[in-house]
């Protein structure tokens, strides 16, 4: 992941910060504005998407139609203010959840080099996909028409099962993470996104020594107990 973020143009990299850092969808990362961020609070409000019906960009709710209040870590807060600094929010309007919806702007934080909203085709194929060949995680092969190989795992839906494998495997509660992750069944997020970490192994043996250590001391083993 921060092999892939490093691989990012400047602009992008605090996307792959809030992806990893707090867990949205793509269309979710491309969606908040300045009133998303409660850096009092320490917290995202995750309450817009950018998606697309028959083509044409809108406005809508997340996913299930719910807004959602997820932790925001303070390196992702620093990473979001930094990203402001260097580049502006820019209002963007769009239609609300149809092309023929009534038009709403919004001061977006993430933008295209040219001022107006990322649009996934673009990004994908331009900025996430070179930054995964860079990575050395795709191969820099393209075919004839300059396209990489397209296939759901090299998606930026990566940054998601990051997130939710860290805080599992960190020992997060599997509601509270089916909750910042906007599912509405947390036995989804289990069946998805658990597995183990390089470091869970060496962690299960620290968790199960230190009981056994509360119990029969630090050098004395359960024979001696016994």
């Amino acid at each position: 992941m921060f092999a892939v973020r490093a691989a990012l143009a400047e602009r992008y990299q605090a996307m792959a910060d809030v992806g990893a850092g707090c867990g949205p969808r793509q269309g979710e990362v491309f969606g908040p504005a300045e009133d998303a961020i409660d850096v009092d609070g320490r917290t995202l409000h995750v309450v817009r998407q950018i998606k697309h019906v028959e083509g044409h960009p809108v406005f809508a709710l997340p996913k299930g139609g719910k807004t959602r209040d997820v932790p925001l870590p303070d390196y992702v807060a620093e990473s979001l203010r930094a990203h402001m600094d260097a580049f502006k929010p820019v209002e963007i309007t769009l239609p609300w959840d149809t092309p023929e919806g009534p038009k709403v702007s919004f001061l977006l934080i993430f933008t295209a080099e040219q001022g107006g909203m990322v649009w996934r085709s673009n990004f994908n194929g331009k900025e996430w996909k070179p930054a995964l060949a860079a990575a050395g995680l795709i191969p820099e092969a393209v075919d004839e028409n300059g396209k990489y190989e397209s296939a759901r795992e090299h998606g930026m839906h990566a940054l998601r099962h990051f997130y939710a494998s860290a805080l599992l495997d960190a020992g997060e509660n599997i509601k509270a993470v089916s909750e910042y992750m906007g599912h509405a069944d947390p036995g989804l997020t289990l069946r998805v996104y658990s597995h183990p970490m390089p470091d869970s192994r060496e962690r299960a043996r620290r968790a199960i020594d230190s009981v056994f250590q509360r119990i029969f001391g630090e050098d004395h083993g359960p024979q001696t107990a016994q």
